[in-house]
């Protein structure tokens, strides 16, 4: 009952507002405090925490972080993603809905080079929410198609959402793989993740497009065309000099960590490298904003160590207390055996996803049910990409979700709220759709990376 109430405890304090990691190894150390003077706590789980920092820091992995980050702020920051978008919004403009594909597929690429939810939203609805405003969009389809765009983050290889997480459901299955006695264990990389997620991506993002199309003709007065004539000067030109250099970076990063060419933090090394000098070729860096990124990159990847190191600090409170015992039992004792395991886990995580951003569910409840959940012979590349379909989802649902407040903060004010909450409603229904496809065919997410490293 004590780790039950040190996670509610948790999650009170966040909801009211403290920062994520002090509150994380801050409310566990009272806890651990508390008990100690009691006589219910054995102080030995805390002198794991010197092992656990030092895993942390040499976790070549992890060294990814950083250098995703430094590759997703250099694109965002040196004007390459608006003039992506400009030049995809002329290429698809003169169709009905055509700027709303063209902010989904701009969307899509970002979500692969940034992979950050807030600052993908936040871009797009800066960028495009105006233009599209202007050209006699209804609000509600427009926030929509930007609020769902902005959050494919979550889904499409390469970002550092799915690098976290891959990290964590690698640990898990080991862990899951000793406590049945196997002491070979087998690996899942973030690598096999990446490949795992692309095909449910990409087909998301199909999804999205298709409905784009179907809206357009349904109610086309929502979603005018773009008048004759615009932008379209040297469009082959602009196209090639904005779509391609994003899009072979793109490709070289994800094409050599899934060709097993690289290492995740190899292939970042080359995406910061190629973001970098991306920026330079096309005269859009200078001293002051190099700055600003390097800036930038260092307090994102600050605070997501941070978190990290304070997740371990509760994880370690939490199993003093008996908390994984608690967890495996309750989840072993639902009704339909791992499928109700698997149904209340994402249920529980799909609520978190309200108060809590992915990356403290990643470090902090995916370790906690994860090895129990894999224990039940859940496929652990599978169970990755449906944390990261159902976290997805949750960003998107009124009245919580992350990237609704993030659209909110940057949309005009004839903009209202209500319009953004109707606006993601037929996203939501195809990202249940999608979820529900990839829980009744798990292929979707396994059979690439089981074709691509399978001996």
């Amino acid at each position: 009952m004590i780790a039950l109430a040190l996670f509610l405890c948790v999650v009170a304090v966040l909801m009211a507002g403290y920062p994520v990691a002090f509150t994380l190894g801050g409310v566990a150390l009272l806890f651990a405090l508390g008990g100690m003077a009691l006589g219910g706590f054995d102080p030995a789980f805390l002198e794991a925490l010197p092992s656990r920092l030092f895993g942390i820091m040499t976790n070549e992995t992890l060294m990814a972080v950083p250098l995703f980050v430094f590759m997703g702020v250099m694109l965002e920051r040196t004007r390459i993603a608006e003039e992506l978008l400009d030049t995809m919004a002329a290429l698809f403009g003169r169709l009905r809905g055509g700027l709303a594909v063209a902010v989904t597929v701009v969307g899509m690429l970002m979500a692969a080079s940034t992979g950050i939810v807030g600052a993908t939203v936040v871009t797009m609805g800066l960028l495009s929410l105006p233009t599209m405003l202007r050209r006699g969009y209804d609000p509600a389809i427009a926030s929509g198609t930007i609020c769902a765009s902005g959050t494919l983050g979550q889904i499409i290889p390469p970002s550092i959402i799915l690098v976290l997480l891959g990290d964590v459901v690698s640990t898990a299955y080991q862990q899951a793989q000793l406590a049945q006695g196997v002491f070979s264990p087998r690996t899942v990389s973030v690598g096999d993740l990446f490949a795992g997620a692309l095909v449910p991506g990409l087909l998301l993002v199909l999804a999205y497009l298709v409905f784009l199309v179907v809206y357009a003709g349904w109610r086309p007065e929502h979603m005018p065309p773009a008048p004759k004539g615009s932008g379209e000067a040297g469009l082959g030109r602009r196209l090639a000099r904005s779509l391609l250099p994003p899009l072979v970076l793109i490709l070289a990063v994800l094409g050599s960590i899934i060709g097993g060419l690289a290492t995740p933090t190899e292939a970042a090394s080359v995406g910061a490298v190629g973001a970098l000098a991306l920026a330079v070729i096309k005269r859009e860096l200078d001293l002051a904003r190099l700055q600003e990124v390097m800036r930038s990159t260092v307090r994102v990847s600050a605070m997501v160590f941070l978190i990290l190191i304070g997740a371990s600090v509760f994880s370690l409170v939490f199993r003093g207390y008996g908390g994984d015992d608690v967890v495996h039992e309750l989840l072993t004792q639902l009704p339909g055996g791992a499928f109700g395991a698997m149904l209340s886990v994402m249920l529980l995580m799909f609520l978190l996803g309200f108060v809590l951003d992915f990356i403290e569910i990643t470090f902090v409840v995916v370790p906690i049910v994860g090895p129990i959940l894999l224990q039940m012979g859940l496929d652990p590349v599978w169970l990755g990409v449906m944390i990261a379909l159902n976290l997805q989802t949750s960003f998107l649902t009124p009245p919580f979700g992350f990237a609704l407040f993030y659209l909110r903060g940057v949309a005009p004010a004839e903009v209202p709220t209500q319009a953004i909450y109707r606006g993601v409603v037929p996203f939501i229904a195809i990202q249940l759709g999608m979820l529900a496809l990839l829980g009744v065919w798990p292929s979707l997410a396994t059979w690439l990376p089981g074709f691509l490293y399978t001996d």
